[in-house]
């Protein structure tokens, strides 16, 4: 079979709207993909990325500026203020995130659907249609924790999901699922994927073994379905349990003695990006908020070795905040792929969770002394599961940074009573012309689900939100 895919420069696909804009399959300025190697190499995507700008400051650990939030309004400012009073259909015309993740989808669906009638070995066709559902999987988990509320197995069934779509298919009417159907769909091609997955790829932009069994544990922890999360994260880290030493790398000068470009770091397990592979070059761009770096304290190399806190330029001085001031050339971060130090603070919350409280805190433990350079730097082992628990969640606050992964953790922890987190914001800190306000943002609030975007929504009237907000048409 010989089809015409544009792999470049695609355009918006409004999943959700016209089914004939499902693909972008035109002849001109395009490649003929024909042969089962052609669709496995499909299968690599280089600088694709994830933009968080519709969430970023629904969270406790990232903060602004203040001449850019005093007197405006925007979709920025309405986050980070917690104003539940704005229509956010009206802020978010279009999303970036939302119309690349299934432009992305789209690829994965070309090859699952379409390489099996293409000619080459069989084996080939296989592995091909394996990366592409693991790297589907892992689409569908990052729109299903945008769109809809989090994993509740009491009412995932009910709760509204996203629109899901199995296979390349131009006539297709894709319609909106439940939360329920989404993760179901995502661990099937979990399940479907990782028998055939290998160990060592290609290169980075395949799907490895660990990074499979790395989602699979994601995916089953925000389910709560421990016992399978710690399961799925030992064998993740039977490929891939390396951590990069940056105690070792502090010894030796840090960035600005050795480079560590993104081949360079052992514990990436998959390279996805926020905005592109130079992205923490424009690290004023995410600015810690003065809890987070109060979190760290003064002993930590995560925060000594990467950020910066004088620079007015870029922060206002006295608010206590710091942004991340390291070029992606000299330290690869990775912001939104997975790595293998979250596998292991997947492993710790699951051994927390079960009540052992000694492995769960080795665990943490050995994260630390590869981060923490001076002073005190295991635990003891706590008195209770939620003294355990915090201090997982406080370890996750740390080296998880940027991207969505304290978004997604406010959202599931929220459904938990002992875990929740009301977060309390007083701004400004440092104008002392505006009056201090406290904003708050409960672990309810209808802010933590995304509304899907106007253009979406203007093309399929009968996509519904998974808000309680209003369509202004």
């Amino acid at each position: 079979m010989k089809t015409y895919i544009k792999l470049l420069s695609c355009a918006v696909i409004l999943f959700c709207g016209s089914c004939k804009k499902y693909l972008d399959l035109v002849p001109a300025g395009s490649k003929i993909v024909e042969s089962a190697q052609d669709y496995y190499n499909l299968v690599s995507y280089p600088n694709r990325a994830y933009v968080i700008t519709n969430f970023q400051y629904l969270v406790d650990d990232q903060w602004m500026k203040e001449s850019d939030v005093i007197g405006k309004t925007n979709l920025n400012t309405v986050n980070f203020t917690f104003d539940e009073t704005q229509n956010r259909v009206n802020l978010i015309s279009s999303s970036n995130f939302y119309s690349r993740s299934y432009v992305y989808i789209n690829r994965w669906n070309t090859i699952i659907s379409l390489v099996d009638d293409s000619h080459g070995d069989e084996n080939i066709k296989v592995l091909a249609k394996a990366e592409a559902k693991a790297l589907r999987a892992f689409d569908y988990f990052l729109l299903i924790n945008v769109y809809a509320k989090a994993y509740n197995p009491a009412t995932a069934a009910t709760d509204g999901g996203i629109c899901l779509m199995e296979k390349y298919d131009l006539e297709a009417q894709p319609v909106k699922s439940t939360v329920k159907d989404a993760y179901d769909l995502i661990q099937k091609d979990l399940d479907e994927a990782i028998p055939f997955l290998q160990q060592t790829p290609k290169d980075v932009y395949h799907p490895s073994l660990a990074f499979a069994w790395a989602l699979k544990a994601k995916v089953h922890l925000f389910k709560k379905e421990f016992a399978q999360a710690k399961d799925a994260a030992l064998k993740s880290l039977t490929y891939n349990d390396q951590i990069f030493d940056l105690v070792a790398y502090s010894r030796q000068g840090g960035p600005t003695s050795v480079l560590v470009p993104a081949a360079n770091n052992p514990e990436v397990l998959s390279y996805q990006y926020m905005t592109g592979y130079n992205e923490m070059s424009f690290g004023y761009n995410y600015v810690i908020s003065p809890e987070l770096k109060t979190l760290f304290g003064t002993n930590d190399a995560r925060y000594n070795l990467f950020f910066n806190s004088v620079n007015a330029s870029f922060l206002d001085i006295g608010a206590g905040t710091a942004y991340w001031s390291v070029a992606y050339t000299r330290f690869f971060y990775s912001t939104v792929g997975l790595k293998t130090t979250e596998v292991y603070l997947m492993l710790a919350e699951t051994y927390a969770r079960e009540g052992n409280r000694a492995d769960a805190i080795a665990i943490i433990n050995k994260l630390r002394a590869k981060r923490i350079v001076s002073g005190t730097v295991d635990y003891a082992v706590p008195a209770t599961v939620k003294e355990t628990m915090d201090i997982v969640i406080s370890e996750r606050r740390k080296e998880l940074l940027f991207g969505f992964n304290r978004f997604f953790d406010l959202k599931r922890l929220n459904t938990e009573p002992d875990y929740a987190k009301t977060i309390v914001r007083v701004f400004p800190i440092v104008n002392t012309t505006v009056p201090k306000q406290t904003y708050t943002l409960k672990p309810d609030s209808r802010l933590y689900v995304i509304p899907f975007p106007k253009d979406v929504l203007l093309i399929n009237r009968g996509l519904t939100l998974n808000t309680d907000e209003t369509l202004p048409f």
